[in-house]
């Protein structure tokens, strides 16, 4: 069963100014800025939270199907995730636009200057998701992440009319819907993720309580950062998973991304919610010792490691059997 990831693809061009902001504006002279700083290091990073989810799910043996739109400027990204796994043949391809990106200057004091090109991400809305279900073969899940939001509602309804489950995650693009597009965008979920901010942003914008939600939706996944991930489901107890603690914290770019993975790899394997939540708290740990939402590697002997270290040999063996060799 493959998963198909509709959502974001970009591009991070990430810079640090070793100076302070501050130190080059002048109070009465806000009103006509024109500044440019020289800066030392430029760090590309492949991102777009679909990619990422992708990247993840490849990672750990599935063939992920991405849905999104990309630029003209996508060669050497698709080569990138082609050969961690992921089926990059439905990637619409925009011939006018480039790729999303987002541009990040920090400077000394943590302070950021920031721009987000949508790019192709604007075209996704044009994809016809029934066709790449049709054209693809053996989609068993939808994942409808962050994207163009006429995209999100428009994949939510195709997967609604194909009759094929579908997990909701609308993050980051919470605060451009409206109460309507929210309520549409979660109606009918087998999956619900978000992090604990954004459940109550959810609550807020549809206009529904926690209660009304999980009346919708099968199972509400709630990220905790360190304390790991809330399951709830209604008309059952909530519980919570506990976090696999990582060596380190390089960036925790991505660890939402990469906990999805692991959920949505180990529930495809038949995996129960519980099982699968470790899981997916065992790949966001290794992710979070990376740099950027693809820059660490499932290495099969190392995850299976990380799992058994923080919930036992029970869960390693249960999951050892799906992990393939990881992937050069």
């Amino acid at each position: 069963m493959r998963v198909a990831v509709s959502g974001s693809i970009a591009t991070d061009h990430l810079m640090v100014f070793p100076g302070a902001f501050r130190e080059q504006l002048i109070p009465d002279r806000l009103d006509t800025i024109s500044l440019s700083f020289l800066v030392d290091d430029l760090e590309v990073r492949h991102g777009g939270v679909a990619a990422n989810i992708a990247y993840g799910l490849g990672g750990l043996g599935h063939a992920p199907v991405l849905v999104g739109a990309a630029g003209s400027d996508f060669g050497e990204y698709r080569v990138r995730l082609k050969e961690h796994g992921v089926d990059t043949d439905f990637v619409h391809i925009s011939p006018d636009r480039q790729t999303a990106r987002f541009m990040c200057l920090t400077d000394s004091e943590q302070n950021q200057i920031a721009s987000f090109y949508t790019g192709a991400m604007a075209e996704a809305r044009d994809i016809d998701l029934g066709d790449v279900v049709r054209r693809a073969g053996d989609i068993g899940v939808v994942l409808v992440c962050p994207n163009d939001p006429a995209a999100m509602l428009r994949h939510t309804d195709e997967a609604r009319r194909l009759g094929v489950p579908f997990a909701a995650d609308p993050s980051q693009q919470l605060a451009r819907l409206d109460r309507d597009e929210a309520r549409q965008l979660v109606t009918g979920a087998r999956w619900l993720f978000t992090n604990e901010y954004e459940a109550s942003l959810l609550q807020e914008r549809t206009g529904w309580s926690g209660t009304d939600i999980l009346a919708r939706v099968g199972l509400w996944l709630t990220t905790l950062g360190a304390d790991g991930v809330r399951l709830e489901a209604a008309g059952e107890q909530p519980y919570t998973v506990h976090a696999a603690p990582p060596r380190e914290i390089a960036d925790p770019t991505g660890a939402g991304d990469a906990f999805r993975a692991g959920f949505l790899a180990a529930v495809c394997w038949g995996e129960e919610p519980g099982t699968s939540a470790r899981l997916g708290c065992a790949v966001a740990s290794l992710a979070l010792e990376g740099l950027g939402g693809q820059g660490y590697t499932l290495d099969r002997a190392t995850l299976l490691q990380r799992v058994q270290d923080a919930y036992g040999p029970r869960t390693a063996q249960s999951l050892a059997r799906h992990l393939e060799d990881p992937r050069p």
